[in-house]
């Protein structure tokens, strides 16, 4: 009884955090971008891992690369949750790309924007292109981008086939590809699956009978190893398989 108190305190408190930080982070996103530019993508990273906390999961970084990672690079992962949208940014700094619909999700929506998330809509080629483009201009910026190759939330098991966005901009600018790869151990929970809303996430992530995340980061790949990004996205979509056997099977 005690320890379940001691656990519901210490997300009520996790919680009060987080609505005292968004409040700042929205007064903030009131500025204009160009005086956001600097101090607001760092605060956001520190929001996300508040953002952990309130909902109670065990984030786990698991370091599997035997390298150092590149000062820049393009991190894919494969894609089961809503949690992702939270977890990555709370790990590494970087800026994601994101579907459309994320603009428009209550005080998410706003602070995502001020924070320079690139958005897409994922059935519009045009987007997707328009997309593509502004990946290239921010990897030629300095930036390193957080992308989900599936095209979206598949399941708990890898989607048939990865998109080419992230392989054309490797190739394009010559930025490795970082592969993370993500289980949950609830996996039920953490899934996201039609017709479920983020309040039903958010609840299943507070409740869950297991909280463990565990993110696993390899080494990066570097593009110059292949000539087109056919066999990039077929080498690296392989490495996935065996690490979903690896971890999930």
């Amino acid at each position: 009884m005690l320890l379940f108190l001691a656990r519901w305190l210490r997300i009520i408190a996790g919680w009060i955090d987080l609505l005292l930080f968004t409040l700042l982070m929205l007064a903030l996103a009131l500025l204009p971008r160009i005086l956001l530019q600097k101090f607001y993508p760092p605060l956001f990273h520190a929001w996300c891992r508040v953002f952990v906390r309130a909902v109670n999961v065990d984030l786990r970084l698991h370091q599997k690369n035997a390298l150092r990672l590149p000062q820049q690079y393009i991190l894919i992962a494969n894609h089961p949750s809503a949690f992702e949208d939270v977890g990555v940014p709370a790990l590494f700094p970087v800026t994601s790309l994101a579907k459309i619909e994320v603009r428009d999700w209550w005080f998410v929506g706003r602070i995502a924007a001020a924070c320079g998330t690139l958005f897409v809509q994922r059935e519009s080629a045009d987007s997707r292109k328009a997309a593509l483009q502004s990946i290239i201009d921010a990897l030629q910026q300095g930036k390193s981008i957080a992308l989900y190759p599936e095209g979206g939330c598949k399941g708990r098991r890898l989607f048939t086939l990865f998109r080419y966005g992230a392989f054309e901009a490797s190739l394009a600018t010559g930025i490795p590809i970082l592969p993370l790869f993500i289980h949950y151990e609830a996996q039920e929970e953490f899934e996201w699956r039609d017709p479920q809303t983020l309040l039903h996430k958010l609840w299943h992530f507070v409740t869950a009978r297991n909280n463990r995340a565990n993110y696993y980061v390899f080494d990066a790949i570097d593009p110059h190893q292949f000539a087109d990004k056919d066999s990039y996205s077929q080498h690296v979509y392989r490495l996935y398989l065996g690490w979903q056997k690896q971890y999930l099977e």
